[in-house]
Parts: structure tokens; C-alpha cells; sequence
């Protein structure tokens, strides 16, 4: 019987790390597709990593953004979109503030609104937006446009469009999203190539 059960534990802790070493593939796979079809380096994606770790780490340290805030950080060509809600004018500066002394972040677009923060539905609902989105994305048919270069950050309904990309892109990738059901508003953080 010990045997047995013995048996059955290797099995289990087996197929657990083999399950996590499957999603580490995977991860890794979706991580290295999307490095091929972004315009940003390599060394710029890491960038803009580590900008968003350390905006999130600032704020973290002061307890008034946890208490008083839903503020996030989505960093691309180290633009640094803030998103989300404050409780005040002054915590939504201070964030500003602080993101802007991250180092290498080159400017700061803050679209944080005055407010409660977002619910689990609304969230639930800015989710299934931002992948309508993306999926609407593919249907765009100009010569060498690839939807995977344009990030799409959704809040409370109003979706951030962020990526390299040339203007004709950016008009029609604007087009397609705000005739999409739930867009209440289409914020443009391109820069042109």
C-alpha cells in the first residue's frame, strides 16, 4: 500500500511540474511571437518592463495609492500611460510625478480619473473589451499592418491605443475600434513611424 501511494505522489508532483514547465513553454513561445512582430527592440520591450515594475514599486511604498487609488502603469517606447482612478486631483498628480522620475521613462500620459475605483464587473467587462478589440484588430487589411503591434489598454470603457505604427494604420485601427459596442472613447497614444 505505502508503494502504492508512494507511486501515486511521483505521478502527481510529475505531471504538476511537467503542466509548469508546458505553461513556461508556452509563455515563452507567445513572449518570443510577440518580440517578432513588435517595432520595439528587444532592449526597449525590457525597458518598458522594467519602467512599468518600477512605477508599480514606487507607488507600492506609499500607502495613500493603495488606499485611495487604482493606478496603473502601461509603459510602450518608454511613454508611460497612466490609467485608472484616484480619489483626488493631488494623488493623481503625486502618480504623475512620481512615474515621471522613473529613469528612461521619456514622457507621461495621465488619463487617471477623479473617482471611486472600478468594480469586478467593470473589469470583467474592460477585459472582454480589450480582446474584442484585438480580435476586430485582424480584420484590418492594409499592406503589412500587423494587429500584434498595438497594444490595447481598456478602462471603464475607454480604450488606450498604444504601439509604433504609420498613420494610415492608426486611422483605421481608430476606426474599426469605435464602432465597437462598449467603446465609450478611443485615446490615441501612438507615436508615427
Amino acid at each position: 500500500m505505502q508503494i502504492k501511494l508512494t507511486s501515486a505522489f511521483t505521478i502527481l508532483i510529475s505531471a504538476l511540474i511537467l503542466h509548469g514547465c508546458a505553461a513556461a513553454v508556452v509563455g515563452g513561445a507567445a513572449a518570443t511571437a510577440s518580440i517578432a512582430h513588435d517595432r520595439r527592440t528587444a532592449g526597449v520591450i525590457v525597458e518598458d518592463q522594467s519602467i512599468e515594475l518600477k512605477a508599480h514599486d514606487l507607488m507600492a511604498k506609499d500607502p495613500s495609492f493603495k488606499q485611495q487609488s487604482s493606478i496603473h502603469v502601461t509603459s510602450y517606447n518608454m511613454v508611460a500611460l497612466l490609467t485608472g482612478q484616484a480619489a483626488n486631483q493631488a494623488l493623481r498628480s503625486k502618480a504623475e510625478k512620481l512615474v515621471s522620475s522613473v529613469e528612461r521613462v521619456r514622457r507621461v500620459v495621465n488619463e487617471v480619473e477623479i473617482g471611486s475605483t472600478s468594480t469586478l464587473v467593470e473589469n470583467s467587462r474592460d477585459a472582454a473589451l480589450t480582446l474584442e478589440v484585438k480580435i476586430k484588430l485582424a480584420t484590418i487589411k492594409i499592406p503589412n499592418f500587423d494587429p500584434f503591434r498595438v497594444k490595447v489598454v481598456t478602462e471603464r470603457g475607454a480604450v488606450f491605443l498604444l504601439g509604433l505604427i504609420t498613420k494610415a494604420e492608426a486611422d483605421a485601427v481608430t476606426d474599426v475600434v469605435r464602432h465597437i459596442s462598449g467603446v465609450r472613447r478611443v485615446v490615441r497614444v501612438f507615436e508615427y513611424i
